[in-house]
């Protein structure tokens, strides 16, 4: 079950949808689930609804708000074609640390705020780009966010990266799991031991797990790199991920 939700933020209007089990009564534990690059697509509202059947009420916000509303890759087409990758690299250009932060603040106000919604404690999920998201969103609200998600993360631990995640781990406080393609350009080895160093010496509750001969983006069904196994095993491990959190 799913409804269509407006929510108020510094930079404009976040057009989401709020996600619940068909039977669902009364208020739910709170997921927030990050888009890949590729936005709003059947294969996130088929995630979202999902992780609500498990007994969750999940928010899934479109992270291009700013630059249109509702789904970005026409019908028919891949977020991967090269007439359409370009527009959303620019798009994910706009999701600054900052804009991404002013963003975290309108979300958790409607998770306040709408009565799908049960108080206290938040999981957030990420892939691709958005994995630094969540953690990034656990990091600025550690007294919400109880667990953090990110499968086939893309750029967590960039040497000589400013403003990359690795540097906010110190503030944590929600449990991690994290779900690495392998031999992933866009996540290289050098950068998960550079998170999993970082994460062990915060004192975070973390596991790191390489899932084998899966490509980036195994867990998106309209991508080419789409493996049913590993997807299979990360719906498993965010299950078992929300229920010892949530």
């Amino acid at each position: 079950m799913s409804r269509a939700i407006d929510i108020s933020a510094t930079d404009g209007t976040i057009d989401a949808h709020i996600v619940t089990p068909d039977n669902a009564v009364g208020p739910l534990p709170a997921v927030v689930l990050f888009t890949d690059i590729g936005g709003l697509r059947p294969c996130y509202h088929e995630k979202a609804q999902r992780i609500a059947d498990s007994g969750y009420a999940v928010l899934l916000p479109n992270i291009y708000y700013r630059d249109a509303a509702g789904e970005i890759v026409p019908e028919g087409k891949s977020f991967r074609d090269p007439d359409v990758r370009p527009t959303l690299v620019e798009y994910a250009g706009h999701l600054s640390p900052e804009a991404q932060s002013r963003d975290f603040g309108a979300l958790l106000e409607c998770l306040d705020a709408e009565a799908e919604f049960a108080g206290g404690k938040v999981g957030v999920v990420g892939y691709c780009m958005t994995g630094a998201f969540a953690l990034r969103m656990a990091a600025e609200h550690p007294e919400r966010i109880a667990a953090v998600a990110g499968f086939h993360s893309a750029n967590l631990a960039k040497a000589d990266d400013g403003s990359s995640p690795v540097g906010l781990v110190d503030a944590i406080e929600a449990r991690v799991y994290f779900g690495h393609a392998d031999k992933d350009e866009l996540l290289p080895p050098e950068q998960i031991a550079r998170m999993d160093e970082a994460l062990a010496a915060a004192g975070v509750h973390f596991t790191t797990e390489l899932y084998k001969g899966a490509a980036h983006g195994f867990t998106a069904k309209d991508a080419p790199s789409y493996d049913a196994t590993a997807d299979v095993l990360h719906h498993k491990r965010l299950a078992t991920l929300l229920e010892e959190t949530l």
